[in-house]
């Protein structure tokens, strides 16, 4: 008898499939060049470059060279490029870079990539600084008498569509999991005074909480109610705080969460200066209490206010209350906003000296941009007293 199984005997497995399956993860961005008489003559092969932004989990970046890049033609173009700013290896790619028509009638110059055959594939950049883009983009002549220049300013809109393969495996059956529900039970439980070991009086106004809760999410707590000298303290007075702020701060540490209606509410008042508003004063009881999630949600949440009028206050908040990621951004839009306009300076000396911790003899009041580059003045408040 032969030792082979026969067909009958030894059934054939179900088959199974895989498919690879190639695409491009697409992203945008939006360069505006503001002043760019001012940006001529900078020199051949230098460029203003955009804020870095990612697509494919790639840093990129777009260079334009006011007065080309290309020695040969003599300022005759200008060039534009876009730049892989982070690091990586032969990352394969896709672009298109659209000069924006100001005149709506919609005649935007586009170089693309896309929706047409390419007959040696995706650009491949090899490194960090790699770039792809045009020396001669546009002749710079016809540019400043076209109608992509508008009031010294120019519109670049800059896409990418970085190269991914992936394999694709049929599963026949699956399981859709639940968001989390973690944050209802617990709010649940904030809302139950049932369980609570512990009360703060905030102005009169008085809070039900739990210890373990509190401590688990703050180490300021934690060591107050637990580690020191209250931790059989059933009542416990805040004197440095509104009960609404208070309340709102409870309800993220139970919820992990912020009451969105009452922020916006707070920041739309015509008659609420930004360090009166609610979510300033959250950042503060982020900071005091160690919320550090807390802290990033109301930074967050102001960066969507930030004005000309409104930026030297809550520069000096970021301060104060350690809000570096804010503080960043308030720099930088300083830098594109308020670059060489000279009431920045005395609007800074008025505003910030009332805000800025004691400890602090120097601090950034003006920030002008020349060819380019950031040079600072720094005034030396001890110099008032």
């Amino acid at each position: 008898m032969s030792d082979s199984l026969t067909l009958e005997n030894n059934p054939l497995v179900s088959p199974t499939s895989s498919r690879s399956v190639t695409e491009t993860v697409n992203g945008s961005h939006k360069f505006v060049i503001q002043g760019y008489s001012l940006a001529k003559g900078m020199g051949i092969g230098k460029h203003i470059a955009s804020d870095n932004f990612t697509v494919g989990g790639y840093q990129w970046a777009i260079y334009f060279y006011p007065d080309g890049k290309n020695p040969e033609d003599n300022s005759t173009y200008v060039s534009v490029f876009i730049a892989l700013a982070s690091e990586g290896t032969d990352v394969r790619a896709l672009f298109e870079l659209t000069l924006l028509d100001q005149s709506g009638k919609g005649k935007h110059k586009v170089h693309s990539h896309f929706d047409r055959s390419l007959e040696s594939g995706p650009y491949t950049l090899k490194y960090r600084g790699s770039m792809w883009g045009y020396k001669r983009f546009f002749r710079r002549a016809l540019l400043e008498t076209s109608d992509y220049l508008k009031d010294d300013c120019l519109k670049i809109n800059c896409t990418v569509g970085v190269v991914v393969s992936a394999i694709d495996c049929p599963r026949l059956h699956s399981i859709q999991v639940p968001d989390s529900d973690i944050g209802a039970h617990f709010g649940t439980l904030l809302e139950n005074i049932d369980g609570s070991d512990v009360i703060f009086n905030v102005a009169g106004e008085k809070f039900n909480a739990h210890k373990l809760v509190l401590a688990a999410r703050s180490p300021v707590f934690r060591s107050e109610l637990i580690d020191g000298l209250e931790g059989d303290t059933q009542e416990v007075a805040i004197t440095d705080m509104e009960p609404k702020v208070f309340k709102a701060m409870l309800h993220f540490i139970y919820r992990d969460a912020l009451v969105e209606d009452e922020l916006v509410a707070s920041s739309s008042s015509s008659t609420s200066s930004i360090c009166d508003t609610l979510t300033a004063k959250l950042l503060a009881a982020a900071d005091k209490y160690d919320l550090g999630r807390l802290r990033h949600l109301c930074e967050s949440h102001l960066c969507k206010y930030i004005s000309v009028n409104s930026v030297a206050k809550v520069l000096a908040l970021t301060d104060r209350f350690h809000a570096t990621e804010l503080k960043a951004v308030c720099l930088r839009f300083a830098a594109e906003n308020l670059a060489g306009k000279l009431f920045w300076f005395p609007y800074c000396l008025h505003h910030l000296p009332s805000f800025l911790p004691s400890h602090l003899d120097k601090f950034l009041t003006s920030l002008f941009l020349t060819n380019g580059e950031a040079s600072y003045i720094i005034f030396d408040w001890d110099s008032l007293s």
